[in-house]
C-alpha cells in the first residue's frame, strides 16, 4: 500500500511538459512497446507534430524516463463527418490538418508505460490536455477512443450496446471507462475508425469534454465589463 510520504517523493520526482526533439526517440520506444509497429507512430509522425503544433505533444517524465505522452491538434470538428476515421482527422500521423485558429483539441494518442499506470499517469495526461484547452481557450476536447475489451464481446452484441453498457458499468473497458470517468461524454461510435485495431474491432467512440472556461472571443469586452 502507498503512504501519502511515498506519494510525496512520487509526486516530487514527476514533471509533465511538452515534447521536445530530444526525446523522439524515448517517444517512438514506449509506443512501440505498448501498441506495437501496426498503431505507434513513426518517427516522421512525430517530428511533424512538433514543428506544427508543440505545445499539443505533451510527456511526464519520472527520474529521468518519459513513462507516458500524448499528441494532439486543433480543428473544427464539424469540418469532418460524424464517421470520421482516425487517417482522416489526424492527417495519417502528420496533422498537415492542424487549424491553429480551430476550436477544438483532438487528441490522437495516450501512451503509459504499464509499469507506472499506477501512478495515474494517464489521468494526469488528460489533466494537462484540458489545461491546454483552457489556456488556448478551446470550446472543448473530442478523441477517437479505443475500446480494447470489445473483441471479448463482439459476437454477443454491436458496439454501440457494448459502450451503452460500459457506461452503465455493467462491463468495464479500460480506456471507455476512464475516459467517462474523466468527465467525457459519448457523441457516438465510430466504424471503420483505426483498421489495425484488432481489440477495438476498429471501432472507437466518440467522446467530448466541454471547457467550462470558454468564452467566444467576439464577447470578451462585454464579459470584462460585467465583472
Amino acid at each position: 500500500m502507498m503512504t501519502d510520504k511515498n506519494k510525496s517523493v512520487i509526486e516530487k520526482d514527476i514533471i509533465v511538459r511538452n515534447i521536445e526533439t530530444k526525446d523522439i526517440d524515448e517517444v517512438l520506444e514506449l509506443a512501440l512497446n505498448v501498441f506495437g509497429p501496426d498503431i505507434a507512430f513513426k518517427r516522421k509522425h512525430i517530428e511533424n507534430q512538433l514543428k506544427l503544433f508543440p505545445e499539443g505533444q505533451i510527456c511526464i517524465e519520472y527520474q529521468g524516463t518519459i513513462i507516458g505522452s500524448s499528441s494532439s491538434l486543433i480543428v473544427n470538428i464539424e469540418d469532418y463527418n460524424t464517421h470520421h476515421s482516425f487517417d482522416e482527422i489526424a492527417d495519417e500521423g502528420y496533422i498537415r490538418n492542424h487549424q491553429p485558429n480551430g476550436k477544438n483539441l483532438y487528441g490522437i494518442e495516450v501512451v503509459v508505460h504499464p509499469d507506472y499506470r499506477h501512478m495515474k499517469i494517464g489521468k494526469r495526461l488528460y489533466e494537462a490536455r484540458r489545461k491546454l484547452c483552457e489556456k488556448l481557450n478551446l470550446q472543448s476536447i473530442f478523441i477517437g477512443g479505443r475500446i480494447p475489451n470489445y473483441h471479448k464481446y463482439a459476437n454477443k452484441m454491436s458496439a454501440a450496446e457494448y459502450t451503452r453498457r460500459v457506461l452503465d458499468r455493467d462491463i468495464y473497458d479500460p480506456v471507455l471507462s476512464f475516459q467517462h470517468k474523466n468527465g467525457f461524454i459519448l457523441r457516438g461510435v465510430i466504424r471503420n475508425y483505426l483498421p489495425e485495431d484488432k481489440a477495438s474491432m476498429a471501432y472507437a467512440t466518440l467522446m467530448e469534454w466541454q471547457n467550462p472556461q470558454y468564452y467566444q472571443e467576439n464577447n470578451t469586452k462585454a464579459a470584462s465589463t460585467k465583472q
